[in-house]
């Protein structure tokens, strides 16, 4: 399908006049622009505005640049992240930043691939940079931009090549020297204008030529994530002293690496008769819905790989989930 100047001009348009006051959005010759991008580009990966806004303001407030973040240490940086969840963007964070510093002087490669090179960044968060950065013609296909342009053909998102579709329209959807602000008015209106449920197609500058809007046979924009359950049992040595042993030698791929208690399947054989049942509770994590059967123990005795960690006063980084774990456990006191 091709479109023309109007798209571009409208998105604009209306970006222009609805778009949201977010913290990272300053001007396009500010010396934190990259920062600030870069920054908020990792956080929102797989995680909403809201949610990222306090995280956002408590980083910059302690990082006041680039190179301070690159300064810091993974245990600074994870205990600042902490509740913030995929914790491999934290870590990816700070690698990227280091590299920035060290060997691009402070600044963004130029080039869609030279940018995937570095830590945590794939071809969307890439493009995405590319062109708020850089004002470069280019879209970060997320899921608002391949919603809206499925909703404008109204064929469902598997059966459209949005790679070709922006290739094939590259002329028309970037006939403006307002690049930045397209790649980011686009995501916008896709997440507040052509949202997964209830779109505002009444209200919508798109929708004389919009397929979908003018469709009595509507497809479907999205897909219900597929959630998996899996059944955990966790034993939790504890102390008098309101400790708990934790430990990272785990095998447990989505938390891999992290301090946690001991966590078995419940499909693996495990004698449960020397500890106490506390409760049973359900976790999510991703498209992981976990029912967990908890267990406990006093003992002052724990294995070589086991450290005791205050369930009070904690100044570690621990996981959301193993935070769980603690409020658990704490009732027994």
């Amino acid at each position: 399908m091709h479109f023309n100047t109007n798209l571009s001009n409208k998105i604009l348009g209306w970006y222009d006049n609805n778009k949201r006051n977010l913290p990272w959005r300053v001007s396009k010759k500010s010396k934190k622009k990259l920062y600030y991008r870069l920054l908020s580009e990792f956080m929102l990966q797989q995680t909403q505005v809201k949610t990222v806004i306090p995280y956002f303001d408590r980083f910059t407030k302690k990082y006041k640049t680039l190179k301070d973040l690159s300064k810091s240490s993974e245990k600074e940086i994870l205990k600042l992240w902490e509740g913030l969840g995929y914790y491999r963007r934290a870590r990816n964070l700070l690698k990227c930043s280091k590299l920035l510093v060290k060997n691009y002087n402070f600044k963004l490669p130029k080039t869609i691939n030279e940018i995937k090179q570095l830590p945590g960044i794939g071809e969307y968060t890439g493009n995405a940079l590319l062109g708020l950065v850089h004002d470069q013609p280019t879209i970060a296909i997320d899921g608002n931009v391949k919603r809206i342009f499925s909703r404008l053909l109204n064929k469902e998102v598997k059966k459209v090549n949005f790679e070709k579709i922006i290739l094939l329209n590259k002329s028309k959807l970037f006939k403006t020297n307002r690049n930045s602000d397209f790649v980011e008015g686009i995501m916008e209106f896709g997440a507040l204008v052509c949202k997964p449920k209830n779109p505002n197609c009444v209200s919508c500058c798109l929708k004389k030529t919009c397929k979908y809007f003018k469709s009595s046979n509507k497809i479907k924009a999205s897909k219900k994530k597929m959630v998996k359950k899996k059944d955990y049992n966790i034993f939790c040595y504890i102390n008098k002293s309101k400790q708990i042993a934790l430990t990272k030698k785990n095998q447990l791929g989505f938390l891999k690496n992290f301090n946690l208690p001991r966590i078995e399947e419940t499909n693996c054989f495990v004698d449960t008769k020397n500890w106490k049942f506390l409760k049973k509770y359900k976790n999510s994590i991703s498209n992981l819905e976990l029912n967990i059967n908890l267990y406990y123990k006093f003992s002052d005795k724990i294995p070589s790989s086991y450290n005791w960690y205050s369930l009070e006063n904690n100044k570690e980084f621990v996981p959301s989930f193993t935070k769980k774990v603690f409020r658990q456990v704490s009732t027994l006191f």
